[in-house]
């Protein structure tokens, strides 16, 4: 009978998946125990739980409080058109830099934009997770209370019908994007 060490790396991969299980214990819940069920290679399931933990430990703070120093915009009634698009895409680069990504803007000018940012998202409190591949996506469109922004900007033809067919109401004219920006993006 011959015994077969494993390789260095898969026993590491077990060390430290003991290790996360262990920390994760105060906090388990449900989906550690789907995860059992999945069968992942060890480092896709270390890498979920990692994740997890560092969800459950990450603080909530208002987003303004992820800068150092805290993140205070001037107020947009104090700035011209041109020094709040200044602004805007200033502003706009460091919530990148803390993957904090903005979706469905093209809809609004730069200074609803802006006000937008000073108004919801700044002052929002969030769970700052400290990972790479982590973003966080903030949508600048109430799906439930604008409806008719969302079909008439971004909806495809598909989303269109199946809302039309639920909701027997007529769809609104499909309209170009008044304000279309090259925003950062999550990389793929």
């Amino acid at each position: 009978m011959v015994f077969r060490q494993p390789p260095s790396d898969e026993v590491d991969q077990l060390l430290l998946n003991a290790q996360l299980r262990d920390e994760l214990e105060p906090f388990l819940d449900e989906s550690v125990h789907i995860l059992d069920s999945r069968r992942l290679p060890t480092s896709d399931e270390n890498e979920f739980l990692a994740q997890m933990l560092a969800w459950e430990r990450a603080p909530v703070l208002p987003i303004s409080r992820w800068f150092e120093p805290e993140l205070v915009l001037p107020a947009p009634d104090k700035l011209s058109d041109a020094e709040l698009h200044a602004c805007l895409w200033e502003t706009l680069e460091r919530l990148y830099e803390r993957r904090i990504v903005l979706d469905f803007t093209d809809h609004l000018s730069d200074r609803q934009l802006y006000t937008l940012i000073i108004r919801d998202i700044l002052p929002s409190h969030e769970k700052k997770i400290d990972l790479p591949r982590n973003y966080l996506h903030w949508h600048c469109l109430d799906l439930d209370a604008a409806p008719e922004v969302w079909l008439s900007y971004y909806a495809s033809e598909e989303e269109r019908e199946v809302w039309a067919d639920e909701t027997q109401q007529p769809l609104p004219e499909r309209l170009p994007l008044p304000h279309p920006r090259r925003m950062p993006r999550r990389p793929q």
